[in-house]
């Protein structure tokens, strides 16, 4: 903005404080402490150790500030997305987290959750030392505690009711998710059918819609690479992997992909849109089913992928006997089914006029293989039937063959990476009707929300239940019997609460245990935000600072603020102490891999997942450190930069070993399971 003048009744107003003195002489800019390049905006990884910048607070003054940084995640959705912690040399604090560059999905770059972080490690209210229930639940008593007095406490009461064979008595809840298999193989070496989860009045009803097309329950979207993006709900800004997602999208459209967006409220993702299509809650499936009849009868679908992928001769000898069994009869016998779809029916259905639901039809199918779209919550949980959306929308990437293509979408399963544990437990022997009752035989998750009502018809009980950032009373509509479930000790035996922060459920807890933020705990992160596979190291930053700088410890909460701890090595020390001599046969899937016979370190767990990657251990061999060295300074590594049509990609022999092929369908079944 050019500069002016001002006028003398300017002037004068400011001298006398009728208004701010707008035209003060500016101090000069203080200079850059590090030379211009492409990491301006990031510390280089060589300074992390020691990084200098000037104090934001100190300003006009230049006072410089030393800090360590390091990388970690965000703890605040299922994105998973890289951080740095800046920790502040002289008062040994997290002053700020950044981005970290070298996380491959949000690539520096954060929302305003990441960030702020900061607020909740310095939260006055949080909860820094493990607490103990006094008088009845829901008082608000507490006591102080040691961990070595939950631990024995826990583990004595869990040890009787495996040895007794009340091992359905025993419960994980989880919430907020980010373990990557850690937990199954703790419930698998406990021998018991544990596991419960907030997932049936999530995102179960759009996992169902993909599984029931191809085993796969989630969508991994290629959005920087596509022609046309359909997105339904407000999923760029306020979805999963929404961070990830929303820069590919938006670098899809700067290289000319266009964008639709399915949803009734006018969202920040529809302002972005070239359609924004307000459909009425819960007729999201009518447009979809419209758009598909237009590819039908347009001529806008994948002969080839269709043809060798579908079933559809199968189809017309189960539904049509007396029509040839021709490709050609296959289409037409579609464009029959789906007639009755036209764009004025989904428009007297979700009042997304016909006109655009045209153009959206002709947006994709000029696409072809390079249509992307993604379906979350919302839509398919929010109403009656909403798995049919995610089943209606992956039909019309089976229609256009942009299944695992380049600028496609793909099974989540391709863009997730595996881990390799040391150690592998035999699967539970035991099914707890608790959590899969057997009146839902059909239940895609656990009806966790049922579990307070099944309690209180003395159908089970919950000897030692442990929610785990997880909020049940709130989060379930019906969170006054939980309450009244959780209040009753014939109910819930012992209830330990493992969280950050205090909620409604931990008030009616007998141990409140406060577990780590995003730079406070370890867990291994890996989703599907774009067509590659990366894992991310979530750290506890002061362990590692401690490490760097040579400071002794045994454990996570001995240099976290407080005595705040983490899952991963609780649960060691947890199991260790159900079976103290082994005796139990839980001990064993504890011992170190490297140390035979000693308990295994939360090191060591990370150490050997990292050193049975693939590509890390050459990657960290390149730059002189162990594998664990090179994930605790990066915070992150690409294992796959991308993947692609996984479907043609033949199976091997051992693959093929016992298997059998249907000679009409194709479908190779191995052990009882169809495989391709």
């Amino acid at each position: 903005m050019a500069s002016r003048k001002p006028s003398i009744i300017e002037r004068i107003a400011e001298s006398i404080g009728l208004i701010p003195n707008l035209h003060k002489e500016e101090p000069a800019a203080l200079d850059s402490l590090t030379e211009p390049g492409q990491l301006t905006n990031f510390p280089p990884p060589e300074k992390w150790d020691d990084w200098t910048e000037y104090e934001a607070k100190g300003w006009p003054r230049k006072v410089k500030k030393n800090y360590m940084i390091v990388p970690t995640t965000c703890f605040n959705c299922e994105s998973a997305c890289g951080l740095t912690a800046f920790i502040d040399k002289d008062s040994w604090q997290v002053r700020k987290f950044e981005g970290n560059p070298y996380h491959p999905a949000s690539r520096g770059r954060n929302c305003a959750k990441g960030p702020a972080t900061i607020n909740q490690i310095t939260d006055p209210d949080r909860i820094l030392y493990p607490l103990k229930r006094e008088g009845k639940r829901g008082e608000g008593k507490w006591t102080r505690v040691t961990w070595d007095q939950v631990l024995d406490d826990i583990a004595g009461r869990m040890r009787k009711a495996i040895l007794e064979g009340r091992n359905n008595e025993i419960a994980y809840h989880v919430g907020r998710p980010g373990h990557e298999g850690y937990m199954d193989r703790v419930l698998q070496s406990w021998n018991i059918d544990g596991h419960n989860s907030h997932t049936n009045v999530c995102s179960s009803g759009a996992r169902f819609g993909y599984a029931i097309w191809y085993g796969h329950d989630r969508p991994s979207p290629d959005h920087a690479n596509a022609k046309f993006i359909l997105l339904i709900s407000a999923h760029l800004e306020s979805g999963h992997y929404f961070n990830p997602h929303a820069q590919r999208i938006m670098e899809g459209k700067m290289n000319g992909a266009k964008l639709a967006v399915v949803d009734p409220r006018l969202s920040n993702t529809a302002s972005h849109a070239d359609y924004w299509m307000p459909s009425y809650p819960g007729t999201e499936a009518a447009v979809l089913l419209a758009i598909a009849k237009i590819l039908l009868d347009e001529g806008w679908y994948n002969r080839e992928y269709i043809e060798t992928w579908v079933n559809w001769d199968e189809y017309l000898k189960k539904e049509y006997p007396d029509r040839p069994c021709t490709f050609e009869q296959f289409i037409e016998t579609l464009r029959e089914v789906y007639a009755e779809y036209t764009p004025e029916y989904a428009e007297k259905e979700s009042g997304v006029t016909a006109a655009m639901t045209r153009d959206v039809a002709r947006g994709i199918g000029e696409a072809g293989t390079r249509f992307a779209s993604h379906n979350w919550r919302s839509a398919s949980s929010g109403n009656l039937g909403g798995w049919a959306v995610a089943r209606c929308l992956h039909f019309l990437h089976v229609l256009t063959g942009s299944v695992g293509t380049v600028g496609g979408t793909s099974p989540n399963t391709w863009n997730k990476y595996h881990p390799k544990f040391f150690d592998t437990p035999p699967a539970q022997t035991f099914w707890n009707e608790l959590h899969f009752p057997k009146e839902y035989p059909l239940s895609f998750f656990e009806p966790s929300f049922l579990l307070p009502h099944f309690l209180k018809e003395r159908r089970g009980f919950m000897d030692v239940y442990f929610s785990r950032v997880f909020n049940p009373v709130w989060t379930y509509p019906d969170g006054f019997t939980w309450i009244e479930a959780f209040s009753d000790e014939s109910m819930f035996g012992l209830h330990a609460a493992l969280t950050p922060t205090w909620s409604e459920t931990a008030f009616f807890a007998d141990y409140v245990l406060p577990m780590g933020l995003a730079s406070e705990r370890h867990d291994l992160n890996t989703y599907e935000t774009h067509a590659g596979v990366w894992i991310a190291f979530r750290q506890p930053v002061f362990r590692e600072a401690a490490r760097r700088t040579g400071k002794p410890f045994t454990y996570t909460y001995e240099v976290n603020p407080g005595e705040v701890w983490e899952e991963d090595e609780f649960w060691i020390e947890l199991s260790w102490r159900i079976d103290p001599d082994g005796s139990m046969g839980i001990r064993k899937h504890f011992e170190s891999p490297y140390r035979p016979g000693e308990k295994i370190t939360v090191d060591e767990y990370y150490q050997y997942i990292f050193e049975n990657t693939k590509g890390l251990p050459a990657a960290a061999a390149a730059e002189g450190m162990t594998p664990l060295d090179f994930m605790r300074k990066y915070g992150a590594f690409v294992v796959e930069p991308s993947v692609y049509d996984l479907h043609l990609k033949e199976l091997s022999a051992s693959q093929m070993e016992d298997t059998s092929v249907d000679p009409i369908s194709g479908v190779i079944t191995k052990k009882g399971r169809g495989s391709a």
